[in-house]
Formats: C-alpha cells, structure tokens, sequence
C-alpha cells in the first residue's frame, strides 16, 4: 500500500474524523466519504484500508510515537506495517522524521510486552489470562490483526455451492468451499460482489462462516415455527428461510427498525415467503408475549462486546471496557430468559455471541441453567454438527477462534426445553 501525496493528505484528514472513535470506526469512515464526495472509489478504499490498519495495530504504533497525532501514527504505520523505506517516504516527512522513522524501523515487536504483541488492551489481557495461557493469548492476538477473508453464503433456494463456485471461477473471482459449512464460499481477495449478478440474483449473500454454524446448530425443519429473537439485517433468519425450504415462517425481531429496513431488500432477492420481519420495543414486547409456548426454534444471537470480530471492528477494543461489558452481562441474560419462553415442550434454543468471553457465554447459560433445571437441558453442540455431517467438535459448547479455525471467534450453545412447563 503506497498512497500518493494526495491520498496521504486525505488518509491524515480521515483518521482525524475517526480517530476519537465516539461511533463505530465504520460509520464514521462512512460519514467522512460522504463529507468528501470528491474522493474516488479506488481512494476510498486504499484510505479504508490504511484507517483499519492502523487501528489493528495502535496500541503498537503509539508505544512507537512521542506526540501521538495522525500524521505521526500514518507514517509508523506506512514505516512498520506497509513496509515503505525512507526514500519511498521521502516526499512526507522532514529530517527530524527521516530520524525517528529509521529508529523505529528497527524495533521489534517481539521485544515489547504481551499487550502490545496482542495489540489487547491490559483490562482484556487481565480477561484472557483467567482462561487462556499467555501464548494463547498472543496467537489469538495476532491472529485478529489480520483482515478477515470474505465469506459467503450461497442461497439454497436459488442455488447450489458447486454451481456458484463454478461460475465464481469461471469470472476470475478466486473462491473455494468453505472448510466447515457446506454452504460457505471463501474467496481470495476483497472483489466488489455486491455488483455482481450472483449477488443481485439473491443466489448469495455475506455472511462469515461462523455465523453459517449457528444456521445447522438451530437445524430447522420444514413447516416448523421459528424465531430469530435479535435479527439484525436478517443475514442468519434468511439463512434459516432457506433452510426450511421457505416452509413453516419465521418472525426475524429487533428493536431497531434501520436494521430491519436492510433487511427488505435481501429479503427481496432472497426468494423466501415464509420470513417476517418485525420491530419490537423490547423483549417484553406484546407481540412477543403472543407467542409464548408456541414456538418451535429460537435463534438468540445476542448483543454482545463483538470481540471475536477484531479482524472486522478493531475499534471495538477501544469501544468496549470492564463496564460495558457487565451492562451486557445483564442485558444477556434478560434476553435469554425472555426468548425461552416462546419454546414449545421439546423446543430447541440456541444462544449464541461472538464474544470470547466466558462470562458472555458460559456463565450466561450455566446462570440460566441453574434458574431453569427442570426446564431445560444442554444438548452437545458437536453432535448436533456431526449429525449433519459437519466435521466440527469443540465440545458440548461451540467455540471458535480465528486462529484454530479461521472464522470471527463465536460461541453457541444449543438448550432444550423439556416437557415441563416453564418455571
């Protein structure tokens, strides 16, 4: 990555805009394009990717730099990570610069504490160290600063993996099946795939593998009655559309109605008629209360701290903190509790983050568990899998790590509601 003179000056002005991150670093770099119409496509994504460079690898870069500003973290950044000599960077820095970038290019990383070869803030470190060694955390560490492949999802209803592979290849897009979900397509390289005509077919659409897991975990069957409790844009309810063969219907949740309105032109492409998306003001929601007892499957796919998802949303390690993580500590095992009830004796529930926190994930269900023991029982996630001929066993609990298995870190755990009534 070499910007020119006019994409240095561009990427120092969109790391400004960003850089306090009071939003997602996302929606701000979003904010700043629309604010600078003048910049091209080509621009805009050589300045996405410097932005996002620079904050997978901060905490490093500011141990580098005395006066931290956006001119000082750009040029550490193009010095260390893009690998540019001083001649290549001459037409940015003066002498005293020339100076300080030749000291720093011979600085190892692998000299400096875990926290900065993690690129983990210490309150996180202190997190992992309760159940990770120090080489775990490192590998992780460095397995989240590296950009996460493009995923996809071919449409089941539309298509087959095969044939979409096929015609990938046949376009020179460079794609491969997925190694765990047999309807997950990876390819190499970030090709603009929402202008392609699989795309605006509906025959695919993104979704991280391990977010495709959750989909077979759930295991819906036709004709059944499903809810996904925190839908979001609806990537995995239409999944599980597709997985019922747009059969039975499926109520896709959320409080937020802008998520949902992303929703309707997927749904749109998607071929489904059995999805219905619907805001809801809270999990106490009346129209939630209305399916009680009624429901067959229940997708929890919970708000969580998004940390197995720094490959995405480095910002995120800046964004989180000890407090906000207890806020949703809580607000998990509301939503848990609430969505559990709309099960039918029999009914199957998965909850899931992408989260690697035990205690966003373990503790939340061992917690609900303990409330719930003649209610509920734990089902083993590995069987489930295996059942469908997915070669995947992390255990009772699904648990993945970008370093072992080349997805976002996600947690699941599958519960079934027994025949008693709910206590």
């Amino acid at each position: 990555m070499r910007p020119s003179p006019a994409q240095f000056d561009m990427t120092i002005a969109a790391i400004r805009t960003v850089l306090p991150l009071k939003a997602p670093a996302d929606a701000l770099l979003r904010q700043f394009f629309r604010e600078h119409p003048m910049i091209g496509q080509n621009d805009r994504a050589i300045i996405a990717e410097i932005v996002f460079g620079i904050l997978r690898h901060r905490i490093f870069l500011e141990c580098l730099t005395e006066k931290i500003t956006p001119h000082s973290l750009l040029l550490a950044y193009l010095a260390k990570f893009e690998g540019m000599n001083l001649r290549e960077l001459a037409t940015f820095i003066n002498d005293s610069e020339a100076k300080w970038l030749a000291r720093i290019k011979a600085i190892s990383s692998t000299s400096q504490s875990l926290t900065i070869q993690a690129e983990f803030p210490e309150w996180l470190v202190e997190k992992l160290q309760k159940f990770m060694s120090d080489n775990e955390i490192l590998e992780l560490g460095q397995a989240l600063q590296c950009p996460a492949p493009l995923d996809l999802r071919v449409n089941t209803l539309l298509a087959k993996q095969d044939e979409v592979l096929a015609t990938l290849n046949q376009q020179g897009i460079e794609a491969n099946a997925t190694p765990y979900s047999p309807i997950g397509i990876r390819l190499t390289g970030k090709p603009a795939i929402n202008k392609n005509p699989l795309f605006l077919s509906g025959k695919i659409e993104v979704q991280d593998e391990s977010s495709q897991i959750l989909g077979y975990l759930l295991a819906p069957r036709r004709g059944e009655m499903v809810v996904d409790f925190c839908a979001g844009a609806g990537g995995k309810a239409l999944m599980l559309g597709a997985l019922m063969h747009s059969q039975g219907r499926i109520y896709a949740f959320d409080i937020s109605e802008k998520r949902l309105n992303n929703l309707k032109p997927r749904l749109k492409r998607s071929g489904l008629s059995n999805l219905h998306p619907q805001r809801i003001n809270n999990e106490n929601d009346a129209r939630i209360k209305r399916l009680q007892g009624k429901i067959d499957r229940v997708l929890v796919d919970a708000p969580c701290s998004g940390l197995g998802t720094l490959r995405r949303n480095p910002d995120l390690k800046w964004r989180q903190s000890p407090q906000s993580i207890d806020e949703l500590k809580t607000k998990q095992t509301v939503i848990l509790t609430s969505a559990a009830k709309l099960l039918k004796p029999g009914g199957r529930l998965v909850y899931a983050t992408c989260s690697l926190l035990p205690e966003e994930n373990q503790e939340i269900i061992e917690h609900f568990l303990s409330e719930n023991a003649s209610c509920f029982t734990r089902l083993n996630c590995a069987h489930i899998l295996s059942q469908q001929n997915i070669p995947l066993d992390t255990g009772e609990y699904l648990q993945l790590f970008p370093n072992l298995h080349h997805t976002d870190g996600f947690f699941a755990a599958a519960l079934e509601r027994s025949k008693e009534n709910l206590a």
